[in-house]
């Protein structure tokens, strides 16, 4: 990501804490009373105005009752998640597939470049139950189409880690998880994929619930993609691509080898069959 982008993404923040800051200020309140009166806590509204933070569907919606907007703020939000999640998306696919090396994270899905139509369908249509079926089958034609990577003459070296829990849960139902573990462990074969299990065993740790993508570009530098419950965000900062590569080192620590790993997606197959 370029500095321009990296600005233009900040910019989509900050107008939207610039605009809570406007109308606070206009109403006479301070930030703890706003605070006070919304019923969040001072440091969250603080980093929403200074456009370190993208508000919540909840706080948005406190907000446009508080300041009699009609439902434009949450419009807005709105808007403004759903053109961000998508442009960035496609972001990251491109930069993916022209990417050097690979390391992914999933806390509750098969990563996608592992991913089979089935299995891709089941979950696209699960996140789109509305969207035209033009829109759909489009979707998961692009899905597919990014395991393109695996067939360059010079792939890159990929590392996924995912949490046990995508192995557990039954996506598109049993035969289509059957076939989904059997293609991961057709993957694993090649000497240029890591695959590891992070086990229920292991309790708590960071990013439970989302996902993170590390893409590092032939000339080195590392882009990173972090996704959560609909929401996405590319991150170029040099200083935050090293955290989360830190954070994506102490999850791969946390998983299985992966020798004990693929025997545990055996196990998980053999229940299926």
């Amino acid at each position: 990501m370029t500095e321009r982008e990296q600005d233009e993404r900040l910019t989509i923040r900050q107008a939207i804490g610039l605009m809570i800051q406007h109308l606070r200020k206009r109403a006479g309140l301070s930030l703890r009373d706003l605070a006070e009166e919304t019923r969040y806590g001072h440091s969250y509204i603080n980093r929403v105005e200074l456009g370190t933070q993208l508000p919540s569907d909840a706080l948005m919606a406190a907000l446009d009752q508080r300041f009699e907007m009609g439902g434009t703020l949450i419009q807005l939000l709105d808007t403004v998640r759903g053109g961000s999640v998508q442009e960035y998306g496609r972001t990251a696919a491109t930069r993916e597939a022209q990417a050097e090396r690979i390391q992914v994270f999933t806390s509750s899905t098969i990563p996608a470049l592992l991913q089979i139509e089935d299995y891709a369908s089941a979950l696209l249509r699960t996140a789109r139950p509305k969207a035209p079926k033009g829109h759909f089958d489009e979707a998961v034609v692009n899905r597919m189409g990014r395991q393109r990577v695996f067939s360059r003459e010079e792939r890159p070296p990929y590392w996924a880690v995912m949490d046990e829990s995508a192995l557990k849960r039954p996506v598109g139902g049993k035969v289509a998880m059957m076939r989904q573990l059997t293609h991961t462990l057709k993957v694993a074969e090649d000497p240029d994929v890591t695959i590891q299990v992070l086990p229920f065993e292991r309790g708590e740790y960071w990013m439970l619930g989302g996902s993170l993508t590390l893409l590092t570009a032939p000339n080195g530098a590392t882009l990173a993609y972090v996704e959560s419950f609909g929401s996405g965000e590319l991150v170029g900062s040099p200083k935050r691509v090293v955290e989360l590569s830190q954070r994506f080192d102490a999850v791969r620590g946390l998983a299985l080898p992966e020798c004990e790993s693929l025997e545990l997606i055996r196990k998980y197959l053999e229940g299926y069959q």
